[in-house]
Parts: structure tokens; C-alpha cells; sequence
């Protein structure tokens, strides 16, 4: 692994910048040098200085706290909603798959093909509507369209597994249908998922924005990389720096996921040993 982070660099920066984003989701509260909710309309919209490096919001509030305190948020939306997704998308997909027949057909067919044919930064924000904006509603209505990518990457690879020798021997010894799909299929499918959901990260990260910055995420006064890129908008020419941070945040944090993953997939290929 060493040596593969040595030739490859940017696999060296998309883990470099997300350890350093995983650190600073877990410290982030003594890390803020302020209280990331408190306003000084003194100070508002100053830019950066010694005292604020970051500078202020239209409230006056310290934007290199809400930063990092954001940097927790965003890591909690998309490690939850990566986990949940992931956990039910094998499952469904996987068993789907691996049981074959009308399960299949109805799961790939009807469920799966009728969810994809569906954008689904609308489908949650029609749920997040419906349910109303905080936190748990949020990762409930990304992870409601994002176990369909995992589903179809699973069946994928559960009817390639199906075929092949060893699971076809630990069927001829007598093996059930279901100690050959949890000790045999599930353990070989885990390569993929793992890259899937590296870049699930990303989308998951990106998608909460999105949200937050429409008004249907995290809920004030909790801070939000989108909520602040949606309160800084409006001072784009006159306090540019409101924007500019907030943006870097996200696009650093995004494009270190699709590193990563990139990073995964040669690391993990066969091809490349």
C-alpha cells in the first residue's frame, strides 16, 4: 500500500485530505476557535484577519468555525448514508440475484429500473419536503435513492459469482443456498462495494449541500457547508470570502473521495499486482 501511494499521487492526496477531514469531523468542537452559532453584527462580513482567519458571515458568526463544525455534518451525512445504502443495496440486490426468477425480474425490473429511470437529487428533495428539513430526515431521504446503485452493482456481481467453480463445488458438497450466499458470495462482492462507496461519499457529501443550500437540509443554527454558500450568495462581490471557503471545503472534500476511489479500484485489481 505504501508503495502504491508513493507512485500514485493523487491517491496520496484523496487519503491524505480525507484523514484530515475524518480527524477534524471527531474534533471538531475543541478545534472551532469560536462558538460556531454566535454572532457579532459588529463584525459582520468582515474578512479574513488575525482574529478571524476566515473572516465573518452577514451575522458576524466565525466562518472558520462553522467550517469545521459543517466538516462533522457532512462526514456524519455521508458515512450514515454510505452505510445504510450499502447495507441494504447488497442485500436487496445480492439476494435478488442470487435467488433468481420472478424476485429478480420484480426487483431489477419493476423497483431498481423504475428508481434509476428517476433523478435522484429530485426524489429527495421530494422527500425532504414532504418530511420536512433536519438532519435524520435527511440522511432517510439520501439513503431511500442511494441503496439502488449498491442493489444493481450487487446482482451484477452475485450472478458473475453464481457461475463460477468454487461456488459450484460448495454446492455439489451440500452446502445450503444460504451459507454459500453469506460465507461465499457476500465476502467476494465486498471489492466493489468498497469503491462504490468511496465515490457513494462524495455523492452522498454533494448531495447534502445541494440540499441544505435549496433550504430542505440541516436546519440553523447547526452549520452547513451548503446552508453558508446559500447565505454568502448574496454577497458574492462584496464579501466574496463568505463563498469562496465554503466552496473550497466541499470541492476539496469531494474531489478527495473520487481519488480514493479511483485509489481502491487500481489498488484492488488483480490486474495491477
Amino acid at each position: 500500500m505504501t508503495e502504491f501511494l508513493r507512485k500514485n499521487k493523487l491517491a496520496a492526496a484523496g487519503l491524505g485530505i480525507a484523514a484530515v477531514l475524518t480527524v477534524t469531523a471527531l474534533f471538531a468542537p475543541w478545534l472551532a476557535p469560536y462558538d460556531p452559532a454566535y454572532q457579532n453584527l459588529m463584525d459582520r462580513l468582515e474578512g479574513p484577519s488575525w482574529k478571524h482567519p476566515l473572516g465573518n458571515d452577514e451575522l458576524g458568526r466565525d466562518i472558520l468555525s462553522r467550517i469545521l463544525l459543517g466538516t462533522r455534518v457532512s462526514m456524519r451525512v455521508g458515512a450514515t448514508v454510505v452505510l445504510l445504502s450499502g447495507i441494504a443495496g447488497v442485500f436487496i440486490g445480492g439476494f435478488a440475484g442470487y435467488v433468481g426468477g420472478k424476485l429478480d425480474t420484480f426487483v431489477t425490473v419493476v423497483v431498481i429500473n423504475s428508481l434509476l429511470a428517476f433523478p435522484g437529487i429530485l426524489f429527495a428533495i421530494a422527500l425532504v419536503a414532504f418530511l420536512g428539513p433536519g438532519l435524520d430526515r435527511l440522511i432517510f431521504a439520501l439513503a431511500s435513492i442511494g441503496w439502488v446503485g449498491y442493489a444493481r452493482l450487487a446482482r451484477g456481481q452475485v450472478l458473475k459469482l453464481t457461475t463460477l467453480e468454487f461456488v459450484e463445488a460448495a454446492r455439489a458438497l451440500g452446502a445450503s443456498s444460504g451459507r454459500i450466499f453469506v460465507n461465499h458470495i457476500l465476502p467476494n462482492i465486498i471489492q466493489p462495494v468498497l469503491i462504490q462507496a468511496s465515490v457513494g461519499m462524495a455523492v452522498a457529501i454533494l448531495s447534502e449541500a445541494s440540499l441544505s443550500f435549496l433550504g430542505l437540509g440541516i436546519t440553523p443554527p447547526t452549520p452547513s457547508w451548503g446552508s453558508m454558500l446559500n447565505d454568502g450568495r448574496n454577497h458574492l462581490f462584496d464579501a466574496p470570502h463568505t463563498m469562496v471557503f465554503p466552496s473550497i471545503a466541499l470541492v476539496l472534500t469531494v474531489l478527495s473521495f473520487n481519488f480514493l476511489g479511483d485509489a481502491l479500484r487500481d489498488w484492488l485489481d488483480p490486474r495491477n499486482l
